[in-house]
């Protein structure tokens, strides 16, 4: 897939990535078998990010195979679902205390209150975290409410009709 077309697949899926807190994340571990975890994202406008613990075996596993695919999903029917899959390589950056977009999300997700404890705790328990930005090499964005769905569905629809 070309830079264009991914570019186009994010721009698409703006809302979805400005909104969502949450993905799962699929990576191989060290044994070579695939893992599928959740994990709390943050959309700066041009990167998915994730933080974790710099000690997470997931960043052993990803220094190793940076490979990772990704889901962001949003709605709870048909009419409102919508997805975004990336797949593309994990660039991890280990930071003294926290990574910034972590307590980003926090701000987001929390009432100032609750954000500036939360920011207190993590301050406290994390020396090091690991900042992992996906570089996506394709993406792409459904919205099935709206018709876009994989073509897959989209030829069976057609074939039903």
């Amino acid at each position: 897939m070309d830079p264009e077309q991914i570019a186009q697949e994010l721009a698409d899926a703006h809302e979805l990535l400005s909104g969502a807190s949450m993905a799962r994340l699929a990576y191989n571990g060290l044994d070579g078998l695939p893992r599928v975890v959740p994990i709390g994202i943050f959309w700066t406008g041009t990167e998915i990010v994730m933080s974790t613990a710099a000690t997470a075996p997931k960043v052993r596993a990803l220094s190793a195979r940076p490979e990772i695919a990704l889901t962001i999903e949003a709605g709870d029917g048909p009419g409102s679902a919508r997805t975004l899959s990336v797949r593309g390589i994990a660039h991890l950056t280990v930071v003294d205390g926290v990574v910034p977009e972590y307590l980003e999300a926090a701000r987001k997700n929390f009432d100032a209150e609750y954000a500036a404890e939360f920011e207190r705790n993590c301050r406290a328990m994390y020396d090091r975290m690991a900042r992992i930005a996906v570089e996506p090499r394709w993406a792409r964005f459904y919205d099935f409410g709206a018709g876009r769905v994989p073509q897959f569905l989209a030829e069976l629809a057609k074939k039903a009709r």
